[in-house]
């Protein structure tokens, strides 16, 4: 999100950004539910609490007072979006970076096959 909202922080305005929502406009064009299915499909573990924030956000009230009849309301909405959509492929976009060293000289993990080590062991 470009513009700042009520009960958005840094973290959800950036996966909003990362989804292609950006305004405050683009937000109440699609809805709090599917804005937060969004986020999901994207790869993102949000809680049901930043559901509950972009409705407050599009209330303009503190996301705890969105009515319980509400919430519910909206879980359901989510529930039901989801389970429409076919499971992700592969890794979520979100998945951590994982950076591995080799020591220069070392044999980078098993051989593929044992004529391999043998031939570099009798150098």
């Amino acid at each position: 999100m470009n513009v700042k909202l009520r009960n958005i922080g840094p973290k959800s305005a950036a996966w909003l950004r990362q989804v292609g929502l950006r305004s405050r406009e683009d937000l109440l064009a699609i809805g709090a539910a599917e804005a937060f299915v969004k986020v999901r499909r994207a790869g993102f573990k949000p809680s049901l609490n930043l559901l509950y924030a972009l409705e407050g956000a599009l209330l303009d009230c503190h996301w705890q007072d969105v009515s319980e009849a509400r919430r519910s309301e909206l879980a359901g909405v989510v529930e039901a979006g989801l389970a429409a959509l076919p499971p992700p492929r592969g890794r979520p976009v979100a998945a951590p970076v994982h950076v591995t060293h080799h020591d220069e000289g070392a044999l980078p993990g098993p051989a593929l096959f044992d004529d391999e080590r043998d031939a570099a062991s009798d150098d």
